[in-house]
């Protein structure tokens, strides 16, 4: 992610950049607001943007970002997931992990999506606003057929059946438990609804008594999944939602898994990726991101030679001239300019709201903030691509507040940087202990600027 030549909104809401704000002070990138950081992606929004619209237009697209860390591959794709959120899509980001979501286990996916979705307009699950907002949609469509109040629950009946007929023919339970959750609601039964909704979302364990009076029995399983997903896609679509936006994070960390699970999930990979490409799943843009390590190396996609042809991109030819619209894209990662010029960003996003504007301009200047950066890069042993994350959490956290809340604070004066052990992630604890004459210590490191 580079970010010189920022295209920042000259107007910036309050609660927009508190949310901005209070992320990058915690060392996490936003979970909104992404548009007042993100520049320098110029070159991937025309294709992205195409791509985007052809899944609204009943398309679908996979995607796979590559990156190291640090690099922005998290920041890349809520970047994505707020464009597509504006164009109406649904949205849900799942971590990939081999003990609560394992990509072998695609109920498991499917429950954490029904989890995490969201959209413009409800926050994570909205799985519920989702369906009633599809059973309001059928019933007004019925209406303006011309179905009358009597007529109206066999009428909606129907355009059930003839909306999920395709998704029917993979999953039949995923339209019995609408009907069920629909009966619950009309005889006033909110316990059976809401666990009728859960089974609906994937999740296991509902009580024996809801399945049964919704006439569905046992718990989704991995094939299952495809189908519920096909029928959550139709859902969403006749709810009036443009499509479904879905992230698989960190999907290199199928690499530290057992050879057995790890081979299940790259199967599974390389299944999602072929029913996408054959028209399953209209509406679905799905992405996944992952190291260079994962893409390239043994333990990763080239274990499974049909998933490696799959996701086959040419990188040997200068980044500048890497293509958006090939199926696997890649992240440069941060340069000190481009970290500083990062840096230059905060720091006027943070000055609009702060007590004195100028005081805070003048303190943190470019060339302090330029300091700040090389430090914090030397204090990762000069891997600047890893040091984004602790630069900013350092600059708003340690330096902005402070400049902001004490009249006589002066960084160059008052303030020491300190990366401690405890506030670093393994990636960066790995890269501090090498300071200082390879050092395998990961004591704190104390730099002067």
């Amino acid at each position: 992610m580079s970010t010189t030549g920022s295209k920042r909104p000259a107007q910036v809401s309050a609660a927009r950049r508190r949310t901005v704000i209070d992320a990058l002070r915690r060392g996490a990138v936003p979970e909104s607001g992404l548009d007042l950081l993100a520049t320098g992606l110029d070159r991937f929004e025309a294709a992205l943007d195409a791509e985007l619209d052809a899944v609204a237009s009943g398309g679908s697209v996979f995607k796979a970002v590559r990156g190291e860390y640090g690099s922005g591959k998290t920041f890349f794709t809520r970047w994505l997931g707020e464009r597509a959120k504006r164009r109406n899509f649904a949205v849900a980001e799942i971590q990939i992990s081999e003990n609560e979501t394992p990509l072998h286990k695609l109920e498991t996916v499917y429950r954490r999506l029904t989890e995490r979705l969201t959209t413009s307009s409800f926050p994570p699950s909205a799985l519920r606003p989702v369906v009633d907002a599809w059973f309001y949609a059928l019933e007004e469509d019925a209406l303006a057929a011309g179905a009358t109040e009597e007529e109206l629950p066999g009428e909606v009946e129907k355009l059930l059946v003839a909306r999920l007929a395709e998704v029917s023919r993979h999953a039949p339970s995923f339209a019995t438990a609408l009907r069920g959750y629909r009966a619950a609601l009309a005889d006033g039964d909110e316990a059976t609804a809401a666990a009728v909704l859960a089974w609906l979302g994937g999740q296991p364990h509902v009580a024996a008594s809801a399945r049964r009076s919704a006439g569905v029995r046992g718990d989704l399983d991995h094939f299952g999944a495809l189908g519920f997903l096909q029928g959550l896609l139709t859902v969403l679509r006749d709810s009036g939602h443009t499509g479904l936006f879905v992230v698989l994070d960190e999907v290199e960390t199928l690499q530290r898994v057992r050879s057995d699970a790890r081979d299940k999930a790259l199967n599974a990979l390389r299944q999602l990726i072929d029913e996408v490409h054959s028209g399953r799943f209209p509406g679905l843009y799905l992405v996944i991101t992952g190291t260079p390590a994962f893409y390239d190396g043994q333990q990763g996609v080239q274990r499974l030679a049909p998933l490696a042809q799959r996701l086959a991109t040419d990188f040997t030819t200068d980044p500048r001239f890497d293509n958006p619209r090939a199926v696997q894209i890649r992240l440069p990662g941060f340069t000190q300019e481009s970290l500083v010029g990062l840096g230059f960003t905060i720091r006027d996003l943070y000055a609009d709201a702060a007590t004195s504007p100028e005081r805070v301009r003048t303190i943190v200047d470019d060339a302090y903030a330029a300091d700040l950066a090389r430090a914090v890069g030397g204090a990762l042993g000069g891997k600047v691509g890893v040091a984004p994350r602790l630069f900013l959490k350092k600059l708003v956290g340690d330096v902005l507040d402070r400049v902001d809340q004490f009249d006589d604070f002066d960084p160059r004066q008052h303030y020491k940087l300190t990366v401690a052990s405890s506030e670093l992630t393994d990636v960066e604890r790995n890269l501090a202990a090498t300071v200082v004459g390879g050092s395998a210590s990961a004591d704190d490191i104390d730099l002067e600027l």
